[in-house]
């Protein structure tokens, strides 16, 4: 079939759902942008390439779709139409649970019903949030103080079970008995999320299903494993729903289609750049390393019974990575002890960054012999591994003793990854280029922080640059990709988003701005006040900005929601509130998301004012449509916390080159968040709300007419102080 046919078929079965939908309004938009989807994957050229072929033909398409455009139905119809017609899958990507729970339980089971050719859909998860059988037996019927159950517990968590109470420990233990009886009856399907109360961390890290102490189909149990049954179900799907972080952590890992053989949607899309940067960032505790000694002790038992050539080199690899671990830790303490020292009073750990990423040269030799040593203890883990998995198949019988072997050598060896990833990052130092410039740098900085009766210091390293991270490891694989969000304009332009999705400059990329069906100069007005104090000057602001938010908030009559860019600056706010208004007002931080929007939807159901107070995370995803939000009040203005090391190491990376970050990066990105604030103010067609802006940069700078110009063309409303 010619692409022409492909794409064209594509949004005809867009229309005939369209059309199917009782009483579904056709917009023009959603109707443009499912047309450029169709034809955006198309022309991608997926599957394997002739040796000597030219290179496969990409197609990437980057959408914005204002709110209230219908984006879900507009790409999930064509893609899915598009991936049946050519015989391959479609992997849809989201940043929030909320999406990936609304795609999987409301918007495909609805598609399904509709297209003509039946499909199969099913949610992707990490082996992390499924139990593992094996482990949740050993820990249930051993019990938390035995030797065995000491293998699973991480150093840190034995360190808490001292001083935990007796009664909490045994409580820890008939939660584990109670989730293996509820397994075996069939009550509790394995999944983490779908517990009435899912456990915290601690609790969870023993008895999670993590790939490194899997022996996959040499366990004894595979056969009834909660993670590959679940696999099993996404072997059979065509749509696949996973999240961004899935994404990025499995690549080449085979827990997800083949990219270049798939379709790829990736929804809230602006959040790909930062999670790049989370996921390949990592660090290492310099401090607490008794870890080593009992992971040597275990590979060594284990390696004797498994005859492994290699154990000869365990002792020197791990007293090497003890004693340069040591060392570091000792180094950093005289680089930087007392730059931490006077950050006693600082909420956290205290931290120091490298600047320009160049280390002293004191650190570098300790870090090659960390980073030497590592790597050859991790080839000893791989051949014990490797000698066990041997072992399994040739003798079943003794698979269930041989995987717990493996779990307990497994269980750590994530740690020693960590330390070599993170050794590799920070040993990567600058160099000038032949026409004088510098190479872009990581970040790197070192923490400090008491943990019971530990001094605890941890090395820290990141890329800076999401884009080159991501054209390396996602883009190098993508042939057919649709990234989409209501907000990857910044500015007016895609020009920022692309830079930092890794597409600028890709002849493959075009892009799409689908403009929202809402009249907003009708249905809202945007109060921008202008306070006398400066926002900088943050006590002074602060407290103005506050008496006049509780008087605006005093004439609300329904729903609202305050957005805080602080705890310090929202705590301000809650302290001064009157006395008759403390029961109106939901705290973010008082209570779970969930139980306080059912709290809230239900007081203005009754016609109650409720009024939300809220930090950044409640700044998007969040969808209170009509009463539930008729006002919303955006204290200051969203820009990026000024102490974050990267964001630091990337400003200064860029002031070293000449360029301005706070035109590059900071207003661009600030464009993006305060976009996604304003969007929750009007949610549908017949939505009339009021936004309120306490910052006087908005309409009094040149960069503040920048992000006004980003924001959709509410009335807008000045008012001074």
């Amino acid at each position: 079939m010619s692409q022409k046919k492909w794409a064209t078929e594509a949004l005809e079965s867009f229309d005939a759902v369209v059309a199917a939908i009782p009483g579904f309004r056709v917009r023009e938009g959603q109707r443009q942008m499912a047309a450029q989807i169709a034809q955006t994957l198309a022309a991608a050229q997926l599957g394997k390439v002739e040796e000597g072929a030219p290179e496969p033909k990409k197609s990437i398409a980057v959408v914005q779709a204002g709110t209230g455009v219908g984006k879900s139905l507009a790409y999930a119809a064509p893609a899915i139409a598009m991936a049946l017609a050519r015989g391959t899958r479609v992997v849809i990507s989201t940043a929030t649970v909320a999406l990936q729970e609304q795609l999987v339980n409301k918007d495909l089971p609805a598609l399904a019903q509709q297209l003509p050719m039946p499909f199969k859909f099913a949610l992707a998860k990490g082996r992390g949030r499924f139990v593992c059988k094996l482990k949740l037996e050993r820990l249930a019927s051993s019990g938390e103080n035995s030797e065995d159950a000491d293998d699973l517990f991480a150093e840190e968590a034995a360190e808490q079970r001292k001083a935990r109470p007796r009664a909490e420990t045994e409580a820890r233990m008939q939660f584990y008995a109670s989730m293996a009886d509820a397994l075996a009856s069939g009550e509790w399907n394995g999944d983490r999320d779908s517990l009435p109360n899912p456990p915290e961390a601690e609790a969870w890290g023993p008895v999670a299903a993590e790939g490194s102490s899997c022996t996959g189909k040499h366990c004894p149990v595979f056969s009834s494993c909660t993670y590959y049954e679940r696999r099993k179900d996404m072997v059979a799907a065509q749509v696949i729903v996973a999240n961004h972080d899935l994404l990025l952590s499995s690549l080449g890992a085979r827990l997800l289609p083949e990219l270049s053989d798939s379709l790829l949607i990736l929804d809230e899309a602006h959040h790909l750049p930062q999670t790049a940067l989370s996921q390949f960032a990592c660090d290492m505790d310099l401090s607490r390393l008794q870890w080593i000694d009992k992971l040597a002790s275990r590979a060594l038992r284990v390696g004797q019974l498994m005859e492994v050539d290699e154990l000869a080199d365990i002792a020197g690899h791990s007293s090497g990575l003890r004693e340069h671990l040591s060392e570091l830790a000792r180094l950093v303490m005289e680089t930087y002890g007392d730059t931490l020292k006077g950050q006693r009073d600082r909420f956290g750990p205290a931290r120091v960054r490298v600047p320009r990423g160049d280390l002293p040269p004191a650190l570098l030799d300790p870090l090659a012999q960390v980073m030497h040593h590592a790597s050859g203890f991790l080839d000893v883990l791989r051949a014990i591994a490797k000698a066990l998995k041997a072992e399994i198949k040739d003798k079943p019988d003794e698979a269930q003793r041989l995987s717990q072997l493996y779990a307990q050598v497994g269980t750590l060896a994530p740690r020693l990854e960590a330390v070599h990833d993170t050794a590799q990052l920070l040993s990567q130092q600058p160099e000038t280029r032949e026409d004088g410039s510098e190479s872009v740098p990581n970040a790197k900085w070192f923490t400090v922080e008491v943990e019971g009766d530990y001094i605890v210091v941890k090395a820290h390293a990141s890329p800076i640059l999401p884009g080159a991270t991501l054209r390396h490891h996602l883009w190098s694989q993508v042939r057919g990709a649709v990234l989409t969000s209501a907000t990857l304009t910044s500015c007016g332009s895609f020009d920022f988003f692309l830079r930092e999705a890794g597409l600028h400059g890709d002849a493959a990329v075009q892009t799409l701005e689908v403009a929202s069906p809402f009249d907003y100069a009708a249905q809202g007005t945007l109060v921008a006040h202008q306070t006398r104090a400066d926002p900088r000057e943050a006590a002074a602001f602060t407290q103005e900005m506050v008496e006049r938010l509780l008087h605006d908030l005093s004439q609300v009559q329904a729903g609202a929601l305050v957005l805080f860019t602080s705890r310090d600056q929202m705590r301000q706010a809650v302290d001064a509130l009157p006395t008759a208004m403390r029961s109106q007002v939901l705290v973010q931080t008082a209570m779970p998301r969930a139980m306080l929007l059912a709290d809230h939807r239900q007081r203005v159901e009754q016609g109650l004012p409720s009024i939300i107070f809220g930090m950044q995370s409640f700044g998007e995803g969040l969808d209170l449509p009509g009463a539930l939000c008729e006002s919303l009040f955006i204290t200051k203005l969203p820009f990026a916390p000024p102490d974050d090391p990267v964001g630091e190491s990337r400003a200064e990376w860029l002031r070293t080159s000449g360029r301005n970050p706070f035109n590059e990066l900071v207003v661009p990105a600030t464009a993006i968040r305060l976009a996604q604030w304003v969007g929750r103010a009007i949610r549908t067609e017949e939505d009339q709300a009021h936004v309120y802006c306490y910052d006087r940069r908005l309409v009094a700078t040149s960069y503040g007419q920048q992000l006004l110009n980003g924001l959709p063309p509410f009335t807008l409303e000045k008012r001074a102080a």
